[in-house]
């Protein structure tokens, strides 16, 4: 484990680089999920479809092929930028496919009298929506949505992949390339990628106590 200690500060660094990673694409993801979660249960046809389109091809597309047409499809279309925003938002867009479903879930759970009584005191859709029924969908879709999340981030070693740079991927490609023994390389890795992840269990299982209380 001497290597690992002897390079702990690239182990640190790509830590906070995936971090980062993470958070723009969970960003990305919870607000576009929201939002698409919304289209799939709006009484318009046409946000109906692009909803449904979204979830339906980002759902049954690898993360890799969805990586690829970020990283070397948008050039093509003259859309330039570095490889870490399209690895980013490629992530991003992808996860945020499982986050409408979640978020979609969640509010088919909420009963049906609640929008009605909603709508019975004069409120619009998009009122009920933002006042009713989201408030209490996210209390329901807390657990999906935290292994979403935890998937995002072990999602992301794939994202790195694509040239992202100084992310713990890349941290074991630069220390095997260098030459060092690639078993204590990549249990450098795993160990960062568990700072990550089992804290977030944590906290999701903190929320969900939460959650129960509350309701």
């Amino acid at each position: 484990m001497h290597d690992v200690i002897d390079n702990i500060d690239l182990y640190v660094d790509g830590l906070l680089t995936t971090l980062k990673i993470c958070g723009y694409a969970a960003t990305l993801a919870l607000l576009l999920g929201t939002l698409l979660g919304t289209f799939r249960v709006s009484p318009v046809p046409p946000l109906r479809w692009i909803g449904l389109a979204w979830v339906t091809t980002f759902r049954n597309c690898p993360l890799v092929v969805v990586l690829f047409m970020f990283a070397f499809g948008l050039p093509q279309l003259g859309l330039n930028g570095s490889y870490f925003w399209f690895g980013t938002i490629g992530l991003g867009c992808y996860t945020a496919a499982f986050v409408c479903e979640a978020v979609r879930s969640g509010i088919n759970a909420v009963p049906t009298g609640q929008a009605e009584a909603a709508r019975a005191l004069g409120l619009t859709f998009g009122q009920t929506l933002a006042t009713v029924i989201l408030p209490q969908a996210w209390r329901t879709v807390i657990p999906p949505l935290g292994s979403v999340m935890i998937a995002m981030i072990k999602n992301s070693a794939i994202a790195g992949a694509f040239g992202v740079g100084g992310d713990l991927f890349d941290v074991q490609a630069d220390l095997s390339s260098a030459g060092l023994p690639i078993l204590p390389v990549l249990v450098g890795v795993v160990i960062g990628y568990l700072v990550i992840t089992i804290p977030g269990g944590l906290l999701l299982g903190v929320l969900e106590r939460k959650v129960a209380i509350a309701r």
